[in-house]
């Protein structure tokens, strides 16, 4: 009995977007609450980028390391986030 072995990358037909299930989530930015990477998730999610906040259970504990909120989103979408997030920097009152 054979058995394969799926690729390594996920194949999909031409112009099909991969699931969501293969994708990898990067940091595209880091905020010192949950509030603020919150409205970071929003913005992003306005603009059609799936983004999510991690880590902030441990944001506002004091510790000898205090903890930052990442902004995380799929690979794929880093770099139009980061633009996005330069654009916030550049512009705050716009948004």
């Amino acid at each position: 009995m054979t058995q394969s072995i799926p690729p390594e990358s996920p194949q999909t037909p031409e112009g099909t977007p991969p699931s969501d299930d293969d994708a990898t989530l990067v940091t595209v930015a880091e905020r010192p609450t949950e509030p603020a990477a919150t409205v970071l998730v929003s913005i992003l999610a306005d603009a059609g980028i799936k983004a999510v906040a991690v880590g902030g259970f441990t944001a506002g504990f004091v510790a000898e390391a205090p903890g930052w909120v990442q902004v995380k989103t799929f690979e794929r979408d880093a770099e139009k986030a980061r633009e996005i997030i330069a654009q916030i920097k550049a512009k705050p009152h716009d948004f």
